[in-house]
């Protein structure tokens, strides 16, 4: 097991365009570290310089304590899972998940052993006589896991293992590899572009764009503080609501009202000298039915419901107002992670209880309490506080 440092690493091609840029990230001995981040932002090509498959091009990669930069992929002792499952169509699971031990020559008894063992954590005992083709999509990866584990590595790098699973298998092995990981207890990186996979995989979270690391934190940290207007829009599903409204009076005007400021918001946004523009976020969750709500202090608006959606334990209600969020930095991120319907629209989602007789086209009250109120600079994105 190794503790994996990664000190201003960096990686331009070239033509000079730069992928990652100085990146300081150490990833703790047995921890689950997730880079996620939209198509494009450099994740897995960070994952590959780890791997030894992509040079480095600024800083230095150290695993358990040594220089990595220029050594090749076979001495990194690391294993790493694809997106593909890379198995041997002629090999059964069985030659397939020795196949590591095999090229390093290993004895015939301990490549026994050490299949057997895999097979048994990964319930593919009863298939090594079969071939990949015979196998569902969440058997393959599980025999392309088999194939990591047995070479017992420093580190696991997995390459968006279950993106090519339905839905019901990704829910399946995302348990999985959470269980397979606890009980290696193996210093893992894993890429995603799914934010539910990184919240429910990972003990820490990088989101990345366009090469930097906008936020490195648990998943807690990331869903109740995000850094900033990416953060939010990124991590959280159904994606926070975004309101414009303008600081003034020690209150904040939006299409929804005039929004209380908290005495921690009022603390966080200073000495504010006339009126200041900001970017209100309020997630989904934090809403409810005014009917069934409970609580003082709560602030409440009413307005006509455009589309509801029930979702069996929970109902989503979604509005349409009068105003659009509108900053440069929420348009370049709803282009970013393809949220442009929602961040240019002024359509706002609550969640609500199952037992809501909201219906479509009817007015509805909705309340929120303040204290889940997030607030952003229009201008730069940054969060306030």
């Amino acid at each position: 097991m190794a503790e994996i440092v990664l000190d201003k690493i960096s990686k331009r091609y070239r033509g000079g365009q730069e992928v990652i840029k100085e990146l300081d990230l150490t990833i703790t001995d047995e921890e689950f570290l997730i880079l996620v981040g939209p198509s494009g932002c450099g994740k897995s090509t960070l994952l590959n310089m780890i791997a030894g498959l992509e040079d480095i091009t600024g800083g230095e990669l150290r695993i358990g304590g040594e220089r990595m930069n220029e050594r090749s992929p076979q001495d990194r002792n690391i294993a790493m899972v694809f997106q593909s499952y890379a198995l041997y169509p002629h090999m059964s699971v069985r030659e397939n998940i020795a196949f590591p031990l095999t090229i390093a020559k290993e004895s015939k008894a301990a490549i026994k052993e050490k299949v057997d063992n895999a097979a048994e954590m990964l319930e593919l005992t009863d298939f090594l006589d079969r071939r990949p083709g015979a196998l569902s999509g969440g058997q393959r990866q599980r025999v392309a896991m088999g194939r990591a584990i047995v070479r017992s590595p420093e580190a696991f790098l997995m390459d968006e293992p279950l993106s090519n699973l339905d839905a019901k298998l990704r829910a399946q092995m995302r348990t999985s590899i959470s269980r397979l990981q606890k009980s290696l207890s193996t210093t893992t990186v894993y890429v995603t572009h799914d934010q539910t996979e990184a919240m429910t995989l990972g003990d820490r979270i990088v989101v990345l764009r366009d090469g930097i690391a906008q936020q490195i934190g648990t998943p807690a940290e990331l869903y109740e503080t995000p850094a900033n207007l990416f953060v939010a829009g990124f991590i959280g599903s159904p994606t926070m609501n975004f309101l414009p409204g303008t600081i003034a009076e020690g209150k904040v005007s939006t299409a929804i009202g005039q929004l209380p400021l908290t005495d921690q918001a009022k603390t966080d946004l200073g000495e504010t000298k006339g009126d200041r523009d900001v970017i209100v976020g309020l997630r989904p969750e934090a809403f409810e039915d005014a009917a069934f709500a409970s609580g003082d202090g709560r602030f409440s608006f009413d307005d006509t419901v455009d589309i509801v959606e029930s979702l069996g334990s929970v109902k989503l209600v979604y509005f349409n107002l009068d105003r659009p969020a509108d900053s440069p930095e929420l348009s370049e991120v709803a282009e970013m992670i393809g949220a442009k319907e929602r961040f240019g629209s002024a359509q706002v989602v609550c969640q609500v209880d199952a037992r809501s007789a909201v219906r479509e086209g009817e007015s509805m009250k909705v309340s929120f309490d303040p204290k889940d109120i997030e607030l952003f600079d229009a201008h730069t994105g940054v969060r306030i506080g």
